[in-house]
């Protein structure tokens, strides 16, 4: 049994409970290890090593830090394969998505912001009157960061690499899913010789550590990246505390196909689109709306591509599409298969769970499902599934393609198709989503802001973006004559 522990103070530490959970790998759907299931004792003492941090990291020259930040980086690049090979075995993604997207990512999120400090500029204005209004950039304190289990060290580093860059000290809950390239960040603390308290991570579920997090007087910001109905109640937990809430939720993204369109390579990208990760990234095209003129020709394409791609054992190199994270969420994604057929929807390929042989015969698995017949208002094609399923419809024009588009609960992220470059600007500033891409997909520059409109959340991330939310601003007046 692999048992990991918090990492309070620099140090490894059990639960002050002693009661730790389960994790269970999604390939074979074993029990391998166990984890903390901390409290709010846990999160108490993870409180007092940052505040007894705070003040030297706050006072700790820019390039210091920086160099801190740096290194953790560098480290993470170090450890590369030791890194990729937990991811896959706790998520259940293929090794080889780990080895090229999610490890090599969370590195470059430390090294992005290591830099983005000492490039981060405030404001000054000069007024008629001989003032100069001058603004600070101030770090919040302590902030509590909590990710995801989909891209679970990618999105973790995406988060705490900003807050410490602004001189902030960070209580960190992974999800409990995933929870292992997590307790591995916090030994390459340790190796860096990050100072004690600075960095804090606590395991556990969210209702019990996650909500003691949220709800703890002395952690002044929560950024949060998760389900809609979590971020709400969130939400409803730190109003009244007037904390900083950044809140990055789920998304049920559209895809416009028009006819002047590089079919095969729109193919291409959207079977990556709608099926990398088992299509467990909220920036994933679930929705695919293809102009009528082209629907048959792209549809029998982008289903013999989907028919291709078969699941297999994440730990082999040749995998390209692994494990569904866990069996409850497996189960509801089969559920939402079952409710489009029953919505009279016609399942082109895929639409049921897949059995393997050898050491992934008990893992959990699910075929890419491709599914037509459903109008816009079906559940399936309005609610978040988060798994390899998407649906197909046709539209006639640009202005029902955007209807179609826009018909959604959710704002996050959206991809046109098409080589007329007036039609790709006005609909890029007419769709109702956070992030645009024409004519590609997952294309990310760090620097950019990173959010969704609507449910799919509340602020954004990334580049100077993440660097304000982890800040307060306070303006300076001098008046010199």
């Amino acid at each position: 049994m692999d048992t990991l522990a918090n990492f309070i103070n620099g140090e490894f530490t059990a639960p002050v409970n002693g009661k730790y959970i389960e994790n269970v790998e999604p390939a074979t759907g074993r029990v391998y290890g166990e984890i903390p299931s901390s409290s709010q004792q846990d999160v108490e003492l993870a409180v007092k090593a940052a505040r007894k941090a705070l003040p030297t990291w706050q006072a700790m020259p820019i390039e210091q830090r920086a160099e801190l930040l740096f290194a953790l980086g560098a480290a993470i690049e170090a450890n590369l394969e030791s890194f990729a090979k937990a991811e896959s075995k706790d998520n259940g993604k293929p090794i080889s998505a780990a080895r090229t997207v999610d490890i090599p990512r969370a590195a470059s999120n430390f090294k992005f912001f290591a830099h983005a400090a000492s490039q981060f500029a405030s404001q000054a204005h000069a007024v008629a009157s001989q003032a100069i209004n001058y603004t600070l950039r101030q770090p919040i304190g302590i902030v509590g960061c909590i990710s995801p289990w989909n891209l679970p060290l990618y999105l973790f580093t995406w988060k705490i690499a900003p807050a410490l860059a602004a001189g902030n000290c960070v209580i960190a809950k992974p999800s409990e899913v995933t929870p292992k390239t997590a307790a591995l960040l916090g030994e390459l603390c340790q190796q860096v010789g990050l100072p004690k308290g600075v960095l804090n991570i606590l395991h556990g579920t969210g209702d019990k550590v996650g909500a003691a997090i949220c709800d703890h007087p002395e952690i002044r910001a929560i950024s949060f990246t998760g389900g809609t109905s979590t971020g709400a109640a969130i939400a409803r937990q730190v109003a009244p505390q007037f904390k900083k809430l950044s809140l990055e939720l789920g998304g049920k993204n559209p895809a416009l196909i028009f006819a002047d369109c590089d079919i095969e390579a729109a193919v291409n990208q959207l079977i990556r689109a709608s099926f990398a990760n088992q299509g467990q990234i909220c920036l994933c095209a679930s929705r695919i709306y293809i102009e009528r003129s082209i629907y048959p020709a792209f549809r029998d394409a982008f289903v013999e591509q989907a028919q291709a791609l078969t699941p297999s054992d994440p730990s082999l190199d040749s995998t390209q599409m692994g494990a569904i994270v866990s069996r409850p969420h497996m189960e509801k994604i089969l559920s939402y298969i079952e409710l489009a057929k029953h919505e009279g929807a016609s399942i082109l390929t895929g639409g049921s769970s897949l059995k393997l042989n050898g050491r992934c015969q008990d893992g959990y698995f699910i075929s890419p499902t491709v599914i037509e017949g459903l109008d816009n208002e079906a559940r399936c094609n309005q609610e978040e599934i988060f798994g390899p399923v998407v649906t197909l419809q046709a539209f006639g024009s640009d202005e029902e393609a955007l209807s179609l588009a826009n018909d959604s609960q959710y704002g996050l992220a959206s991809t046109i198709w098409t080589q007329n470059i007036n039609r790709a600007h006005r609909l890029a500033e007419e769709i109702n989503t956070g992030i645009v891409w024409i004519n590609t997909w997952l294309e990310r520059d760090l620097r950019t802001p990173f959010g969704g409109m609507k449910n799919s959340g509340v602020g954004r991330e990334g580049g100077e973006e993440a660097m304000r939310f982890f800040t307060e601003a306070k303006n300076v007046c001098i008046k010199y004559k």
